[in-house]
């Protein structure tokens, strides 16, 4: 509602000189009645407003021969009346409410909001005079009038719907297409971003033998102690080794798939209560206990251990990428590889991210790599722990280059904003037929 405001607002201070100009011109008076809403008047200078201000729109369509222009201020008058009657049957709800404080702070930002286009308050009076307002009082009380009158319309709508008085009317295919078609040729769906799509291999330093067995001695002996009565949410705190044991351990509630595979079956199939056996995943040793049960989903704790790492493992995970690449280069089959040596904590593939949302490491390992390509190798530090930087290589598998928004990315949006439109438009042509409306134009 105030960048509606606002927008009108703009208008006033841009065109209505000129609108007041070209009705003199025309040998026209300033002002005349050019429709009756009940028995409120909409006046020509309204409708101006409403024409100059929809120029700066491209998607208001506003003609540029001379007839043109007279038969769209002609269907300005219609929408005009119909914010009336909008207006008029608000303030008959007593449902409806909007308060002077409401008006008064949202007048008072976009007043602000147009004070700063100008260097001097004496500039910002000396255009308001020239477009019709003798005080800035006077631009004030009328910039109040429309966002009064924009907020109970507004929510009336809002009450309509509620209350099943006003629905939505489905609109065709071919009401979406020319909608999105009449946007997409003014520029305003927006731009959307290149993007790249890649599937992936990444290779994780593995422990020694010796470290995961120590690493998983502790898990078993702290299983041990909670079994025996110990409180888990101190072990978490003490022994846990990731962002959970400030927490005791607590994972909260999860569906499947949300976790790895091993993690999620044991959690899946532990009664609760049950203090599980060391489970092994990816990143290491898992001691868990389900806390809660419901249908869909599992409500758990876990202390993870993690087996320490050493130069050993981290260069053979430099090794290992090294020779994948080597092969992928010789013509071996990247989904052979990544079936054997792709790290499951991580995605496989990546679809339609934006490339201006590439992480450094991906953003420069892919540049210039076009669809069906490789890419050269690439590391993924662990902030902290430079032993378990991971290694990583991609295969391109699409690109999109920057462009308009898509229709059938935007479609669904399109249709439910339309159908709202569609079911205002119904219930306004039958609310005009029991209210009286008299057109006097020409």
């Amino acid at each position: 509602m105030i960048q509606r405001a606002a927008a009108i607002t703009c208008a006033a201070l841009l065109f209505g000189g000129a609108a007041h100009g070209l009705a003199a011109q025309a040998g026209e008076p300033v002002d005349r009645i050019v429709a009756v809403v009940g028995t409120t008047p909409i006046l020509f200078s309204h409708v101006e407003e409403r024409f100059y201000q929809n120029q700066n729109n491209p998607v208001a369509g506003v003609p540029k021969d001379a007839a043109g222009q007279m038969a769209y201020r002609r269907s300005l008058i219609d929408t005009l009346v119909n914010e009336e009657l909008l207006y008029l049957q608000a303030i008959k709800d007593t449902t409806i409410q909007v308060t002077e404080q409401e008006v008064t702070e949202t007048v008072d930002r976009v007043f602000a909001n147009q004070r700063r286009q100008y260097k001097t308050t004496a500039e910002f009076e000396a255009e308001m005079r020239g477009i019709g307002f003798n005080s800035m009082d006077e631009y004030r009380r009328w910039l109040v009038d429309q966002q009064r009158k924009e907020l109970y319309r507004e929510r009336y709508e809002t009450s309509l719907r509620q209350r099943g008085m006003l629905k939505d009317l489905a609109p065709t295919e071919k009401e979406v297409r020319a909608y999105y078609d009449a946007y997409a040729t003014a520029g305003l769906l927006g731009v959307r971003p290149a993007s790249v799509s890649l599937r992936q291999i990444i290779v994780t330093p593995q422990p020694t033998p010796a470290a995961k067995a120590t690493a998983k001695a502790l898990a078993d002996s702290i299983i041990g102690e909670l079994r025996k009565g110990a409180d888990f949410a101190v072990a978490a705190r003490r022994f846990g080794m990731d962002g959970t044991k400030e927490t005791g351990g607590d994972l909260g509630f999860f569906r499947r798939g949300r976790m790895v595979r091993e993690f999620e079956q044991a959690a899946f199939s532990l009664p609760v209560g049950v203090i599980s056996n060391a489970v092994e995943t990816p990143f290491g040793y898992h001691v868990i206990q389900v806390t809660r049960r419901q249908p869909t989903e599992v409500q758990a704790r876990h202390i993870l251990i993690i087996p320490e790492m050493d130069s050993t493992g981290a260069l053979a995970a430099k090794v290992k990428v090294d020779a994948i690449a080597a092969a992928l280069a010789k013509g071996a089959s990247f989904d052979s590889l990544q079936r054997i040596y792709h790290d499951e904590a991580e995605e496989r593939d990546i679809a339609g991210i934006y490339t201006d949302s590439l992480p450094p490491a991906y953003a420069a390992a892919l540049a210039g790599v076009d669809s069906g390509k490789v890419s050269r190798t690439f590391f993924l530090p662990v902030s902290g722990d430079p032993l378990r930087t991971k290694w990583g290589i991609a295969k391109v598998t699409g690109r999109t280059a920057e462009g308009p928004l898509q229709f059938d990315v935007v479609r669904e949006n399109i249709r439910g904003r339309l159908a709202k439109e569609l079911g205002l438009r119904t219930f306004m042509a039958d609310l005009r037929r029991r209210t009286f409306v008299d057109i006097r134009w020409p």
